[in-house]
């Protein structure tokens, strides 16, 4: 951007690499439709907006959705979290305990496999199932309870019916003793930019608060940080 336009040796010259490196780099860059060639020079894509469009929405999410939170982790009493997707990983970025919640393993900055919490079941869920499959190629699907789905076709079996109700579960998954619900949220163009969750001991969280009132709560806030993202 800062040369406007620039042939490969102007672009080696900047950055200080050689040609042949370069050449190389802006040959891929335009194959996947980031950089335009126009002649011999190349400039930005339309496609970057995609990917400043999805940072902006991230860094949105986490303000539109710290507030809505708060309310849900006063209402209910428990921990309320938000889970995103990168490199195939889930990180929570933001959780709230409720006067009831209980402590658990994971923090703010902590990465999780996908496939073992009601969080990233939900994004999973939201995901094309080529993009659900790499994952699943990449990271595997590590046992990491009893009741975690460890086999590829049941996992996609779930995910169907996460996409169905709009709503996953995490029935002590990742951590024995807790159960968990969780809701994706998505942008005005279908995309899913997260997940949010409240999650309690089993103890406190019996069927029909899980999949009832839980999911209610979470519905609500979710609408609220989805139209907040919109039209902010």
């Amino acid at each position: 951007m800062e040369l406007d336009g620039a042939g490969v040796t102007a672009v080696a010259d900047h950055v200080g690499l050689p040609k042949s490196n370069v050449h190389n780099y802006l040959s891929t860059l335009e194959e996947e439709e980031y950089v335009v060639k126009q002649g011999t020079t190349f400039h930005v894509g339309i496609r970057f907006l995609e990917l400043g469009a999805y940072s902006r929405n991230r860094r949105d999410l986490y303000e539109i959705a710290r507030p809505e939170m708060d309310k849900v982790a006063e209402e209910d009493g428990e921990l309320v979290n938000l889970l995103v997707e990168e490199h195939g990983r889930g990180t929570y970025i933001y959780r709230v305990a409720g006067d009831e919640a209980v402590q658990v393993d994971a923090q703010v900055g902590t990465r999780v496999h996908l496939h073992c919490t009601a969080l990233g079941k939900a994004i999973l869920a939201h995901l094309p199932r080529e993009r659900v499959d790499e994952i699943i190629a990449r990271h595997g699907l590590p046992e990491v309870t009893t009741n975690t789905i460890t086999d590829r076709e049941k996992l996609h079996e779930a995910l169907t019916t996460i996409r169905e109700r709009g709503i996953a579960f995490d029935r002590e998954e990742r951590v024995e003793g807790l159960r968990c619900a969780a809701a994706p949220i998505c942008s005005n163009t279908g995309r899913v930019l997260g997940a949010l969750s409240i999650s309690g001991p089993t103890t406190r969280i019996q069927d029909d608060r899980l999949e009832e009132e839980i999911p209610s709560l979470l519905e609500r806030a979710t609408n609220v940080i989805e139209l907040n993202i919109t039209y902010s």
